[in-house]
Formats: C-alpha cells, sequence, structure tokens
C-alpha cells in the first residue's frame, strides 16, 4: 500500500486571509528573529488579533535548525499550550515547527528521537500551519525535519507522517523581499526536490506529476524572479513550484544530490539549496553513467520542460547543461572550489563527508546506489568541477 500526503493549501493574493477561517483561542508562531524584523510575523499577527486567537513568538530559530535550539522550543510551547503551532519563515522555521509540536505532547523527547514509526498524537491538543517566506524548501508539503546536532557536525533527517502541515499559506506578500541570493538558493532547492522526487526509486506516478510540473514552473519562472523580486507572476509561480517539489519528494524521497549536499553544507556550513544545486549535475552524470533506463527517465523531464527532442541520451545531456547554465545565470557555484573551500581542508573532511552521505537515506533510494569509492570520487570531481566520467 501507498500513500500520498499533502497540507489543505491557501494560495495566491491575500491568501493570509484563510487564518480568519481557523478555529482555535491561542497560536504559537516559530520563526527567526530577521523574519520579524522585516514585519513579516506582524501580518500574521495582525490575522490572528482579528480573530481574537492570542499568539506567542519563539523567534529563536537559526539556520539548519539544532537540536538545542527545537529543545528551548518545546519547553516554551509546553507552558503556553497553543491550539496552533504555526511555522513562520524558511525551511528551518517550518521543520522546527514540526518537531516542537511533537514535544508539546513528548516533552520527555529528545528532537532526535523523533521517528517515523511512533504515534503522538499530537493534533488531540494542537494543529500544525506552515507559512513559507521562502520558495525552496517545500518544507510546507512534508512530513520531514532536517534538524542540526551541532557537537557531531551532522544533519538529523527524520520524519513522521502525522508532522505534514494541516494547512499552508502561500501568499505572494510573505516573499516578495527575497533578495536574489535567496531566490537562487531556495530556487535551486526546488529543482533538486522536483528532480529527485521524480527519479526517487520509492516514486509512483503520484509523485511524478508534482515533480514534473515543479521542474517545469522552476525552470520557466526562476530566473526571472532572480532578475527581478518584484515580478508577482513569478513570485507566485515559484511558490506553487516550491510547495509541488515538496509533494513530489515527500512522498517519495530526495535522492544523491541530497546525500552530498546535506554533507557539505554539515561540514562547511554552506546553505542548504546551494549544496543540493551544486551536487545535482554531478550525481545525475553518475547515475546516468549506470543506467540507460535512468537515462530515459531524465530525458522524460528535459522533453516535458521543452529543453530537447532527439534521442534518450541527448536529450539527458541537455538537461543536464540546462541546469547548469541556469545555475550560472543566477550566480551559484559551479563546483566545490567556487564556493571559497580551501582544498586541503577539503581533502582533509573528505572521509566524514562520505561517512554522511552513505548515512543519508537519499543515497539509497536512487538506481545507482554508491559505495565508499564512488563517493569519494563525486566528492573530488565536484571540487574541481570535472563531470563524472565513471
Amino acid at each position: 500500500m501507498w500513500t500520498f500526503s499533502c497540507p489543505f493549501i491557501a494560495y495566491g493574493d491575500n491568501s493570509l486571509e484563510y487564518i480568519a477561517q481557523i478555529q482555535g483561542k491561542k497560536a504559537f508562531i516559530v520563526t527567526d528573529k530577521n523574519i520579524v524584523k522585516l514585519g513579516l510575523v506582524k501580518l500574521v499577527t495582525d490575522q490572528l488579533d482579528a480573530v481574537n486567537i492570542k499568539w506567542q513568538i519563539f523567534d529563536e530559530v537559526e539556520p539548519e535548525p539544532s537540536l538545542n535550539t527545537v529543545k528551548k522550543g518545546g519547553v516554551a510551547v509546553g507552558k503556553y499550550q497553543p491550539d496552533w503551532v504555526i511555522g513562520l519563515g524558511g525551511g528551518s522555521c517550518m521543520d522546527a515547527a514540526k518537531a516542537i509540536i511533537v514535544l508539546l505532547v513528548r516533552p520527555d523527547l529528545e528532537p532526535d528521537s523523533i521517528i517515523a514509526s511512533d504515534t503522538y498524537n499530537f493534533r488531540a491538543k494542537s494543529r500544525l500551519m506552515a507559512i513559507p517566506t521562502t520558495s525552496g524548501t517545500g518544507a510546507e508539503a512534508t512530513s520531514i525535519m532536517v534538524l542540526t546536532d551541532t557537537k557531531e557536525q551532522r544533519k538529523i533527517g527524520t520524519m513522521n507522517t502525522e508532522c505534514m502541515p494541516d494547512v499552508a499559506i502561500l501568499d505572494p506578500v510573505m516573499v516578495a523581499g527575497m533578495p536574489p541570493q535567496i531566490t537562487a538558493d531556495t530556487g535551486m532547492d526546488v529543482i533538486t526536490h522536483a528532480i529527485e522526487g521524480y527519479m526517487s526509486t520509492w516514486g509512483t506516478s503520484m509523485t511524478e506529476g508534482p515533480g514534473l510540473i515543479a521542474t517545469r514552473k522552476a525552470f520557466e519562472y526562476l530566473p526571472k524572479a532572480y532578475k527581478n523580486g518584484d515580478d508577482l507572476e513569478a513570485r507566485k509561480e515559484m511558490q506553487n513550484a516550491a510547495i509541488l517539489g515538496g509533494m513530489s519528494f515527500g512522498n517519495s524521497m530526495a535522492g544523491l544530490a541530497h546525500s552530498t549536499g546535506h554533507a557539505l553544507g554539515a561540514i562547511f556550513h554552506i546553505p542548504h539549496g546551494r549544496t543540493v544545486g551544486l551536487f545535482l549535475p554531478y550525481t545525475m552524470e553518475y547515475l546516468i553513467n549506470g543506467s540507460e533506463e535512468t537515462t530515459a527517465k531524465y530525458a522524460e523531464i528535459a522533453r516535458f520542460c521543452l529543453i530537447a527532442s532527439a534521442s534518450d541520451k541527448e536529450c539527458a545531456k541537455a538537461l543536464l547543461a540546462k541546469i547548469r547554465a541556469l545555475a550560472k545565470e543566477i550566480g551559484q557555484p559551479l563546483s566545490v572550489k567556487d564556493c571559497g573551500i580551501d582544498k586541503t581542508k577539503y581533502e582533509e573532511s573528505i572521509p566524514g563527508l562520505i561517512d554522511r552521505a552513505l548515512n543519508e537515506a537519499g543515497s539509497m533510494t536512487v538506481t545507482r546506489v554508491p559505495e565508499t569509492e564512488d563517493l569519494g570520487k563525486i566528492f573530488r570531481y565536484a571540487y574541481e568541477g570535472k563531470s563524472i566520467d565513471f
């Protein structure tokens, strides 16, 4: 038996007004200090005030939220006892909100002990809302949480199907002010989610559809949103692409670009979207080299996105070229070296990078499961910007 989960989605102009329809007395808003400073939290609290819902803000979430931060949020939410927990911000804030709402009913848990097979029943107390302020992570449409163990310098990817938000609100006013760099970083995350969700060996026809649409929309609208943040059509379509990408990989699984990208980000503290986008073409080359069937499936993406219409191999290569050209157009690194990482330090870190990548689920949901030697070569090739030839 397969299942497909997604939230109720309010999207488009004035979709924040949906908050007036929710039932409850108290809301606990999980966000970060920059979102508060930008005035985006006030847009939400104004809506809550209008329907006499009290609120409390927890604004201590940092990029790649740490286990300690989630534990602090768990203590705060336990004291407040809200009817709603609202993850407001980028993927970090939404992931933290998912973990925090579990701690509302299980304050005894360590955040990294949240697992897929357990039942928490937090909806007996509270419901979960996600309001993204970036167009990329797709966290508003997944039950996945990526947390950081700062002591061990590792990212912890976990999930529980209960942690799918009840409601996701995609209001373009929340993303209109995104600067070009964040637009680019999170936009590459969309493309990586969409392509890996489509290609996942755990995927089905239910997950392929959203992945294809998300990929085509992102190729079309990401350059426009990057070049002109005031292009509201581009902003709306990237919001839609992000949530569709989330539906795709969230119901199948991300792949090798996420495994390698997570490893790089954990050790060198580079934004998530930038790292997974960087590794996407390298890992695609690795998979293409291992299977004609995989090549044919990449070709399907290229044809659907109107990139090419030739042979499978030519179409797959055209898709790779499109990804690299887009990354260059929006100022993304094409190699690890482009990230400014010292080669000696990078070489020293490769055993740790390999170990982290091997322990990621995305290394198992691909058509060519890598072992230690191949992962080491992928990391080294990506540093130099060398195409994968093995």
